[in-house]
């Protein structure tokens, strides 16, 4: 009947897009608020405190990434098989896919432990920053395991259609960080100020409370019931979900290699545009985290009527997503044009730091509305179980176009004119998005 239908093949698409994405997109916020916050509190410890997490970004990102990317395609292969009626299937690849999870955990807290300091090293021979990025690298790492449990639930949620309490879970998390941030940071309630090792705390010990709250609302989904202390591991569940989840990792990953070309390109000019540029990347987060909320709710929903072979559900809830995407990232650049001192005012920013701050992103956010078309389409080529596509998108938007026009662009015009590149990579990735799909949509042109 009816009525005992999974909400993602029934709900009229826009209400369903609408009510799978806006917890996302709340919770996406909070995390970018938590993202502001946490480098405010650092950057009022010491201004070399913010360089070191600038420099510590890319290889803590790396961990994201991995939980992320596998996660979805855990998500997208759930959906499917939910959407195809299979949910014994269904379970099997939940319980696959938290086997991978904790393979990739043991890998993470190995690099954490005895690669963070030579990779700090790439970039510094200060001592004190040296050490200061180090010991942050080393505790987010050595104790990444919350951090990827936590995502798994989330995703696991999500594809099973609930997205308000994903959103508890993200959200709670965030809320622990800010809470404890000060506490740690700073010394209060009786503790030592510890600065960037306590930032470090904070960071993990929130992320360990949502991973309880994570694993409480996994097993209490009513389509999911999976157990945490049991392994299982199915070949062709491993296989769909690496599938989709490989490319998902690459197309995250994407970004930590991109972050740390540039900044080798950026810190040639001055070591600040690398600071300015991380300073960027977090307050784009209040633009870009909503439309990656968008991209969280839209993936189950195709995935499902993908799986259900309705194609008319897939294509409005596709149109939908595409104007709302597009109405976020607009409006996010015209308030970035008009107030950009402002917000760079917020982390103590120097003289120097407003002034190479100013023009990096004003340029930067002309190419937000090319880049809402490319994470929104992402969804579909994840959804259709071609994630492939979308790491090939990402690589070169991010790789293939940007960073060598990162180079030629400072080489011909100095620091000012490097952030051209970002738009001119996002122009080819909207190129690339609207060939791919030409061909791809013959894949949901059901009989």
């Amino acid at each position: 009947m009816a009525e005992k239908e999974n909400k993602m093949g029934v709900m009229p698409v826009g209400k369903l897009l609408v009510s799978m994405s806006l917890p996302a997109m709340a919770s996406m916020l909070i995390l970018a608020f938590y993202n502001i916050v946490d480098s405010i509190f650092v950057a009022r410890s010491s201004e070399k405190a913010l360089t070191a997490v600038s420099l510590a970004f890319p290889l803590q990102s790396l961990i994201f990434s991995f939980a992320v990317g596998l996660s979805v395609g855990a998500c997208s292969a759930i959906s499917r098989r939910l959407g195809q009626k299979r949910e014994k299937d269904a379970l099997t690849a939940t319980e696959t896919g938290y086997a991978i999870i904790l393979v990739h955990i043991a890998v993470f807290v190995l690099i954490g432990l005895f690669l963070s300091g030579p990779f700090i090293g790439l970039y510094t021979k200060d001592p004190e920053l040296h050490a200061m990025g180090t010991t942050y690298l080393r505790i987010c790492m050595g104790l990444s395991f919350a951090i990827f449990i936590l995502t798994y639930c989330e995703k696991i949620l999500q594809g099973t259609g609930d997205t308000i309490r994903p959103m508890i879970i993200q959200a709670s998390g965030a809320i622990f960080n800010i809470i404890l941030d000060p506490i740690f940071i700073f010394g209060y309630l009786g503790l030592p100020a510890m600065g960037i090792t306590g930032a470090a705390v904070a960071t993990v010990l929130a992320q360990f409370l949502a991973m309880i709250m994570g694993i409480v609302c996994v097993k209490r989904n009513r389509y999911i019931a999976i157990r945490f202390t049991r392994l299982r591991f199915d070949r062709e569940s491993a296989k769909d979900i690496m599938t989709v989840g490989v490319p998902a990792v690459i197309m995250q990953g994407i970004g930590t290699v991109m972050t740390s070309l540039l900044n080798a390109i950026l810190i040639a000019y001055d070591v600040l545009a690398t600071t300015v540029y991380a300073v960027c990347f977090k307050l784009q987060s209040f633009v870009f985290m909503p439309v990656f909320g968008i991209n969280q709710g839209l993936l189950p929903i195709l995935g499902y009527n993908y799986g259900a072979r309705n194609r008319t559900r897939m294509v409005k809830a596709l149109k939908t997503a595409v104007i709302m995407a597009l109405f976020i990232m607009v409006t996010g650049t015209v308030l970035i044009q008009i107030i950009p001192d402002k917000l760079f005012s917020l982390f103590n920013a120097s003289d120097r730091m407003l002034e190479i701050g100013c023009v990096a992103f004003r340029i930067i956010s002309l190419s937000y509305p090319l880049a809402a078309v490319s994470i929104i389409f992402s969804a579909l080529f994840q959804a259709l179980g071609d994630g492939v596509v979308s790491m090939f998108v990402s690589i070169v938007r991010q790789i293939v176009f940007l960073i060598p026009a990162a180079w030629l662009l400072g080489k011909a015009g100095g620091l000012n004119t490097i952030w051209f590149s970002f738009l001119i990579a996002e122009v080819a990735g909207v190129l690339i998005t609207i060939y791919f799909f030409s061909k791809e949509n013959k894949k949901f042109t059901f009989k």
